[in-house]
């Protein structure tokens, strides 16, 4: 059994969503004689994280609504390297997806050591297709699922249709495959995502 840690590390300086000062988290440190202690302050879409129906729906649902059952279970990490600018339908026509799978989407920018403003990510016409097979979730090794697209059509139609969305992985050392999957994000209530600790067991099963 091996464990993969696709988790992004959380520090100041660190990768944001189009290097935007304000998405940067700051850690203050005080030392008190013997106790130290710390205070975080980030977006909840920093780094790895689970993306709520409210983040693109007004009234949609908030994060806690997201039962971890549906966040611990098999995935399927679909090595999808060759897409140059996005995941498209037909790059996923040959991809053994079936209903109720969860789905992690490896691309180039699991090679990215810094924001790519060009990350890939996944048009509509591929969320439309995994919506109509009804899978159970998506996840992408960048810090957003779409970019440039007006209305936000990729987000909307997964959102609109049940699928957990997952961003920021970093799968650059994971092979295309089935694992268990461990996603926990922070308990908080009423927000729209919540950074997330994911990790892919290996061979769980034999």
């Amino acid at each position: 059994m091996k464990i993969y840690d696709v988790t992004a590390p959380i520090y100041p300086g660190m990768p944001v969503y189009k290097n935007k000062p304000e998405k940067q988290p700051s850690i203050e440190t005080n030392t008190n004689g013997h106790v130290t202690e710390s205070r975080i302050s980030m977006d909840v879409h920093t780094g790895t994280h689970v993306d709520a129906p409210l983040h693109m729906i007004n009234d949609g649902a908030t994060i806690e609504t997201i039962a971890i059952e549906k966040l611990v279970r098999p995935c399927k990490v679909i090595d999808v390297t060759g897409a140059t600018e996005k995941i498209t339908k037909s790059e996923l026509a040959d991809a053994a997806i079936e209903k109720d799978d969860f789905l992690l989407f490896k691309t180039k920018n699991s090679f990215d050591e810094q924001f790519n403003f060009d990350f890939v990510y996944m048009a509509e016409d591929a969320a439309a297709y995994l919506t109509e097979i009804g899978v159970a979730g998506v996840g992408i090794d960048a810090l957003g699922i779409e970019r440039a697209q007006e209305g936000h059509p990729t987000h909307r139609l997964l959102m609109d249709n049940g699928v957990i969305i997952m961003e920021g992985l970093k799968l650059k050392d994971v092979r295309a495959g089935s694992y268990f999957m461990v996603a926990a994000p922070l308990k908080i209530f009423g927000t729209d995502a919540s950074p997330a600790r994911i990790l892919l067991i290996e061979n769980w099963n034999s």
